[in-house]
C-alpha cells in the first residue's frame, strides 16, 4: 500500500457535467460513445495525462477528475479547461456539447433518464431497483467533489471536525441549481434539496447529511458503516452496494484512499470557478484544523441538529440565509449574534485566507465575482429576470455552456 498523504498535502477534484444537444440543449445520453471515441472500448474511465474522464450513473453525464492527488491547486484550472475543450471537440461529431451548473433546467428525469449500461452496470441497476433513479435527486444533479487526505486517526479527527463545521454554509457560496422542471424551484440549491433525501430509504446511508462527530476509523466503522451495511443487506442480499461509497453524507470518509470527500458543492460555470472555491474552502478548513478560531473540542461538540438547521436555510436562500446561532458563529471568530451567510463567508475570506492568496492574480476574477455578485444560482436568476419560458432559459443556459467552453465566469454586471 502507498503511504497515506498527510493532511493538506494533496487534493482530489471531481467535476460533473451534462452532455446536451448542441441545438436544443436537451440532455443527450451519449457518455458511453464519448468514452469509446477516445479509448476504442466500452469502458467507464479513460486517462488523459494528469486527468481522467469517467462515467456516472446516467448516460448524459461525464466526470472529470485529477487521476492522482495534486498539491498545487493553481496548476489545475488550465488542465481541466484543456480537457473540457477536448471533450467538446469530441462531442461535435455527435451534435453535442457540455453544459455546466448543478441541474438541467427542464429535464424530465422520469422519461429522459438512461442508466449506464456497460461495465459495472449491475451497480446502477441495483441502485435503480432500490431507490428509483429516474428522478431529480439521482438523474439530474451535477456536483464538485473535493477530496482532502489524512494520514492517521489524529488527522482524521481534526479534519472531520473542521469539514463538518463548513458544510452547512457551502450552498451559500456554491449553489447553482435554482431552476428545475422549467421553473424556479423555490430553492437556490435545489440539487441539495433533492440530495438530502434521495437515499433516505436506507437512512443509515445518509444520516442527516451533516455527519455526527467521529474521532477514529474504528468509531466510524462501528457508528456509520456497520449500520449502513446492515440496512442495505435487506434490499441487496448479494452485496452489490456493500461498499464505502454507499455512504452519501455531505462529507464521507473514504478509507480506501485515506481521504474525506466533500459532496455538498454544486458544480459551477467552469473549472476555474470550482477550483477558486476549492482554494477558499481548503484555506478555511486548514484554519479550523489548526484551531485558529476555536479548539477541537468546541468544534466537535456543536450539535448536528444545529448544523442541519443552518444547512437547510442555506439550501433555500444561499448567501441571503440568516444565521442566528451564536455558538456556531463564535466557532469562526465571528462576534456578532447573527448575520447573513454571505456576510459570514466574507468574514472567513478576509480573516482566514492569507492575503497573498486573496490578492493572487490567478484567482482575483473568480473571487470578485463570487463575493460581489453572489453564487451562480443568484446570477442565473438575475439573468433570467423572472422569465422561465423555455426560450429564455435556453438563452441563459447557452451562455453558461459558452462560459464552460471558454473557461470564464458568468457575470451579470
Amino acid at each position: 500500500m502507498k503511504t497515506p498523504l498527510s493532511a493538506f498535502s494533496g487534493y482530489g477534484i471531481e467535476l460533473e457535467y451534462m452532455i446536451v444537444d448542441r441545438d436544443t440543449l436537451s440532455v443527450l445520453p451519449v457518455a458511453d460513445q464519448l468514452l469509446h471515441s477516445l479509448s476504442g472500448q466500452w469502458i467507464s474511465e479513460v486517462k488523459s495525462d494528469k486527468l481522467a474522464w469517467s462515467n456516472e450513473i446516467v448516460l448524459h453525464l461525464i466526470e472529470l477528475k485529477n487521476a492522482n492527488p495534486e498539491f498545487c491547486l493553481e496548476i489545475l484550472p488550465p488542465l481541466f479547461q484543456n480537457e473540457v475543450k477536448r471533450i467538446n471537440a469530441q462531442l461535435e461529431s455527435m451534435q453535442a456539447r457540455l453544459m455546466p451548473s448543478a441541474m438541467h433546467p427542464w429535464m424530465n428525469p422520469v422519461v429522459e433518464t438512461q442508466l449506464w449500461c456497460h461495465d459495472n452496470a449491475d451497480i446502477y441497476r441495483t441502485y435503480d431497483r432500490i431507490f428509483d433513479c429516474k428522478r431529480h435527486g439521482w438523474a439530474n444533479l451535477q456536483s464538485m467533489h473535493f477530496n482532502l487526505p489524512f494520514a492517521d486517526d489524529a488527522e482524521f479527527s481534526r479534519l472531520h471536525a473542521a469539514i463538518r463545521l463548513v458544510l452547512p454554509i457551502l450552498p451559500a457560496l456554491t449553489a447553482s441549481s435554482p431552476v428545475a422542471s422549467g421553473r424556479y424551484s423555490g430553492f437556490m440549491d435545489f440539487r441539495m434539496e433533492n440530495y438530502r433525501t434521495h437515499q433516505i430509504k436506507i437512512p443509515a446511508s445518509m444520516g442527516k447529511v451533516i455527519p455526527d462527530t467521529v474521532i477514529s476509523r474504528n468509531t466510524y466503522q462501528q457508528r456509520i458503516l456497520a449500520p449502513m451495511y446492515r440496512e442495505i443487506d435487506n434490499y441487496d442480499p448479494d452485496g452489490v452496494l456493500r461498499h464505502e461509497w454507499l455512504n452519501v453524507r455531505g462529507a464521507v470518509a473514504r478509507f480506501d484512499r485515506n481521504a474525506i470527500e466533500i459532496r455538498v458543492m454544486d458544480v459551477q460555470e467552469c473549472p476555474y470557478a470550482d477550483l477558486a472555491i476549492a482554494v477558499v474552502l481548503m484555506n478555511i478548513i486548514k484554519a479550523l484544523y489548526d484551531q485558529k478560531t476555536s479548539i477541537l473540542t468546541q468544534q466537535q461538540t456543536i450539535s448536528t441538529d444545529s448544523l442541519v438547521r443552518i444547512l437547510r436555510n442555506c439550501i433555500r436562500d444561499a448567501e441571503q440565509a440568516m444565521i442566528i446561532d451564536r455558538e456556531y458563529l463564535e466557532l469562526f471568530g465571528f462576534t456578532a449574534g447573527d448575520c447573513e451567510a454571505g456576510e459570514l463567508w466574507f468574514h472567513l475570506f478576509t480573516t482566514l485566507i492569507p492575503a497573498k492568496t486573496r490578492q493572487s492574480d490567478i484567482w482575483k476574477t473568480a473571487f470578485a465575482t463570487l463575493f460581489e455578485q453572489g453564487p451562480l444560482a443568484r446570477r442565473i436568476l438575475r439573468a433570467l429576470r423572472n422569465d422561465f419560458r423555455r426560450e429564455n432559459l435556453a438563452v441563459v443556459y447557452r451562455e453558461l455552456c459558452d462560459c464552460l467552453k471558454d473557461g470564464r465566469m458568468f457575470s451579470t454586471v
